[in-house]
């Protein structure tokens, strides 16, 4: 029997004035309302996160906007978790990014990638400044079929908002996504904005930031398929 009390981890550093972590917790709460269930949501600022052990209890995780975060192996930490041990994730703006960085590292094997805006020298920056900056600003982005995405929205043509500076480097996009990390969302430049992977039940990150709409009344869709994803894995 599913469970009808969900726990969800938010891997980041709260702070109340960020929009996004202003949503998400409302995000949850207006998709768990809508499955019927009940959900706990816990803020793990990455600067805790030494060790698995604070991640074993929760059924899902979410990786929030508004990095650099304090420590950067907590947050990978963390993601890594979430990836190995099949836990849903969710991943957006910033979690997009530390989600490619934490598979580029220790799927990829790529001990040496590193994210741009910490190490922008680095000869393996695989997160690089975007060549337009997506602050406050909105675009369509068209999805893939067949994925978790897609299922999740019901539609390929989606509209989202965005405030982000950096995204995959193109230099190596190829090699990141020639495995199991499969692109799943672009934007009307055909640039790329979500990723999933393949061999997981629910591991989706997205460049763009869903869970503002629910700061309008708008239960965002991967919210409730999160949600759905925790209630399917949980025991």
């Amino acid at each position: 029997m599913n469970a009808s009390t969900l726990h969800l981890a938010l891997i980041g550093d709260y702070n109340p004035d960020v929009i996004a972590h202003q949503a998400i917790p409302v995000a949850l709460q207006q998709a768990a309302d809508a499955l019927g269930l009940t959900v706990r949501t816990q803020w793990l600022e990455t600067d805790t996160l030494n060790t698995t052990s604070a991640l074993q209890g929760f059924d899902g995780f979410w990786c929030v906007p508004a990095s650099p975060y304090r420590d950067i192996d907590g947050a990978l930490r963390a993601i890594r978790f979430a990836r190995e041990q099949r836990r849903p994730f969710l991943g957006t703006c910033g979690g997009f990014q530390h989600a490619v960085l934490e598979y580029a590292r220790n799927v990829l094997g790529w001990a040496d990638a590193e994210h741009g805006e910490l190490a922008p020298n680095a000869p393996r920056a695989v997160i690089a400044p975007l060549s337009c900056s997506l602050v406050e600003a909105t675009d369509t982005v068209r999805l893939a079929a067949y994925t978790r995405i897609a299922d999740a929205y019901g539609t390929r043509d989606i509209h989202e908002g965005y405030r982000c500076r950096y995204g995959i480097n193109p230099d190596f996009a190829s090699a990141l996504l020639d495995g199991t990390l499969i692109p799943c969302g672009h934007d009307s430049a055909g640039d790329l904005r979500a990723v999933e992977l393949l061999d997981h039940p629910f591991f989706v990150a997205t460049l763009f930031q869903p869970e503002r709409a629910a700061l309008k009344g708008v239960t965002p869709p991967l919210a409730i398929a999160l949600l759905k994803a925790c209630q399917e894995t949980s025991v």
